[in-house]
């Protein structure tokens, strides 16, 4: 009987030396996935309130440069798409989209000298300018995230639980090629 016994709690107590740090591995993983959740929904919030914004600079411009419609067009496009995109590749694809046309916008408003005056045009720009910050800083919280998860799936023994409960590598948010080009400024008036 004491055998039995002493044979039982030697089997309770490897079980729960083995049992104890998996758990651990498990709910680790899970607090770093939820992380990286959370900051990619951080991303789509500053993306939305840039979107937000849009539509009230776009429409202080065109009072402006109404013979400008074509990147009227292209910023409410590119809007659309990022509203409608779902994976983070797709979101950083409209938003590289995006980002151009809004380039191009404020490229329009550099030829419209009143507009620049325009205390509505300088508040929106302002908070554009503002809500650009915040979508980088986003963009890296959420890449410093996706670090600390993927780094973690792959240590051992972490990596087994990973492979067992379906703890899968996630995307960083990459910029586009175009975004390493240094952007030219003209100051020119056009005649």
């Amino acid at each position: 009987m004491k055998n039995s016994l002493k044979t039982i709690l030697i089997i309770l107590a490897v079980i729960l030396v083995i049992t104890i740090p998996l758990v651990g591995s498990y709910n680790g993983m899970v607090t770093l996935d939820q992380q990286v959740k959370t900051a990619e929904s951080n991303i789509d919030t500053q993306l939305q309130r840039r979107s937000d914004l849009i539509p009230n600079v776009v429409e202080t411009v065109k009072g402006y440069a109404s013979q400008e419609k074509e990147i009227f067009i292209q910023v409410a496009e590119s809007r659309a798409k990022l509203a409608g995109a779902t994976t983070t590749e797709q979101k950083a694809e409209a938003d590289k989209n995006l980002t151009t046309a809004l380039g191009r916008l404020l490229v329009i408003a550099e030829n419209y000298p009143q507009l620049k005056s325009d205390q509505a045009f300088r508040d929106l720009t302002v908070q554009l300018e503002g809500t650009e910050n915040r979508i980088s800083v986003a963009r890296q919280n959420f890449n410093e995230a996706a670090t600390q998860y993927n780094t973690s799936i792959k240590k051992f023994p972490k990596n087994i639980v990973a492979g067992v409960f379906g703890f899968k590598e996630k995307p960083y948010f990459k910029a586009d090629e175009a975004a390493k080009e240094v952007p030219k400024v003209d100051f020119k008036e056009k005649k």
